[in-house]
């Protein structure tokens, strides 16, 4: 029987965020061994490289009537370039595996993985982001990601795969939320898309509430999970450009992860917002590859 194919994309994208450094999370994860851990599942890797992303000081900053969106045309463009890598290459069944950069990315991956039918999303971060350039306190675009997929802000972003939206509130839950704006948190209630708090986790335990979040999966063909490893406590994963305290433990995104993977339908993840220059010895990239590895059959026994 042949190796199952894993696509790798890299999008060292760091226009979408303020702290310097990101853009090189994809290198950081593959050097933390992320082909050879997928090897050793049986998986074969196919590496496409990166996308071409220009650095914030080729990038100066064009403002269109969204003044409150930080690069805003670049970030589009490099999204839609994701958008259409990923649709020309990724075949029926294939799993890919999307190496950011910030988490902007997902504006393109999940725009493009929604072309094969119908995929639930799950947002796992600390934050929820659904602000859009008026609501915004920074201005940076990653805080924007699912507003734009659900059809929210500028038409740069929320029409990236010429649908509007992208993706609707019943197809996407989030997971590990315990920083959210006054505004976005409106936003969020409003939407009623299914959240899932890091108070709900230490109430009611992971597993119950991954069991909930995938029975409001059920009419979804298959999963697509956009994992921002600042969802991780920052104690285990040091290298992100916004830390919150109190995230998921080692043992609770490992365990999300395997529940995700019996599931036989989580074929394609964004592994996103690692800063190996905010980083600890390579700490996050390399938990980053333990838990892709999770999320694709890795077993205890």
């Amino acid at each position: 029987m042949s190796s199952q194919i894993v696509r790798i994309y890299g999008i060292p994208m760091d226009l979408g965020q303020s702290r310097r450094g990101v853009d090189m999370g994809p290198s950081a994860i593959r050097y933390a061994g992320l082909s050879d851990r997928l090897r050793a599942l049986d998986y074969l890797p196919i590496d496409s490289g990166n996308l071409v992303v220009p650095q914030a000081e080729q990038a100066y900053e064009q403002y269109d009537s969204h003044a409150n969106a930080r690069y805003l045309p670049q970030v589009a463009s490099i999204c839609r370039d994701a958008y259409e890598q990923i649709t020309g290459a990724l075949q029926p069944g294939e799993r890919a595996i999307f190496l950011g950069g910030d988490h902007t990315i997902s504006i393109g991956t999940v725009a493009a993985v929604r072309q094969r039918g119908r995929v639930g999303v799950l947002w796992v971060d600390a934050h929820a982001d659904m602000n859009t350039p008026e609501t915004s306190p920074s201005g940076n675009i990653h805080g924007m990601s699912v507003a734009a997929l659900l059809g929210d802000g500028p038409a740069a972003l929320s029409e990236i795969s010429g649908h509007r939206p992208a993706l609707v509130a019943e197809d996407v839950a989030m997971i590990g939320l315990r920083n959210l704006d006054l505004a976005e948190r409106q936003r969020v209630a409003r939407s009623g898309m299914r959240t899932f708090t890091m108070r709900d986790i230490d109430e009611r335990g992971l597993y119950t509430v991954a069991q909930e979040l995938l029975a409001g999966f059920a009419h979804c063909d298959t999963l697509h999970i956009s994992l921002d490893l600042d969802s991780c406590d920052p104690t285990f994963a040091p290298g992100v450009g916004t830390p919150v305290p109190g995230g998921l433990s080692y043992r609770e995104a490992h365990l999300l992860m395997e529940i995700l993977a019996d599931t036989g339908r989580a074929l394609t993840v964004d592994v996103v917002e690692v800063n190996p220059v905010l980083d600890d010895g390579n700490r996050t990239a390399k938990l980053a590859v333990d838990l892709v590895a999770s999320l694709f059959g890795q077993r205890i026994m």
